[in-house]
């Protein structure tokens, strides 16, 4: 099965390499929503940045930003009845 959905979130560094502030992220791609919403709330709870999102060509193309990921999250309990 492709990877269809992808996760982008915050890395913290250690340390200070540059008295510049920077944002380094790294993303990871999965095969289902699903998997990519566990990873995402495991992320979430650790207090990271999150993005998620479809990889091309998947249709339709869906971009989940930061500030929507919660309720993203809270869709798979709202349909199921349950957390995943």
């Amino acid at each position: 099965m492709p990877f269809t959905w992808y996760v982008t979130f915050e890395v913290r560094k250690r340390g200070l390499l540059r008295k510049k502030e920077r944002s380094p992220r790294s993303t990871r791609a999965f095969e289902t929503e699903t998997e990519a919403k566990a990873f995402a709330r495991a992320r979430l709870e650790e207090g990271l940045v999150v993005f998620a999102g479809t990889l091309n060509p998947h249709l339709p193309r869906k971009l989940i930003h930061s500030q929507g990921i919660a309720d993203w999250l809270a869709d798979a309990r709202d349909q199921c009845g349950r957390v995943p």
